[in-house]
Parts: C-alpha cells; structure tokens; sequence
C-alpha cells in the first residue's frame, strides 16, 4: 500500500463570512475542499477522522478554530485521503 504522509496546518478563516450558525459544518466542508484540492483527490473520497471532527465541534456550532494542524495520509491505490491529528 503506497502511501504519503504530509503534516500541515489549514487556515479556515474563510468560514466568518459564513453563517454563524453554520460554520462549524462549513469547516468541515472546506476542510475537505482545500485536502482534497492539496492532494489532488476527489471531495468524495478525503475521510475526516472522528477526532478531527470533534476538535472543529468541541467549540459549538459558532466558534469553530481558525486553524487546524493535520495530518493527511495520500492512499496510491484507492485515490484517497485521510485527515487526522498529528502524533
């Protein structure tokens, strides 16, 4: 299994000129907007891990972070990604 590891940090201020009552679920569409334009991959196939999910949520729905610092796993085979915290 081919796989690239890449640690990065993810700027997500665009979401304040969204809604404040969607942003938190607009940072995880624009989280999968900006991996899936990064690593070259389908929106539909970049998989958010849990744990990243909850570090946008853990705030509520109006203050999700500014920035995300993430690790993104690049699968050859299945012309995927995955995003999770870094170790």
């Amino acid at each position: 299994m081919a796989e690239k590891e890449i640690n990065m940090t993810i700027s997500l201020r665009e979401i304040v000129y969204t809604n404040r009552k969607r942003r938190s679920s607009a940072a995880v569409s624009l989280l999968r907007k900006k991996v899936s334009r990064f690593v070259k991959v389908p929106e539909e196939n970049v998989w958010i891990d849990d744990q990243v999910n909850h570090i946008i949520w853990q705030r509520g729905i109006e203050k999700p972070p500014k920035k995300l610092k993430v690790k993104i796993l690049k699968i050859e085979e299945d012309n995927s990604a995955e995003v999770l915290l870094p170790d």
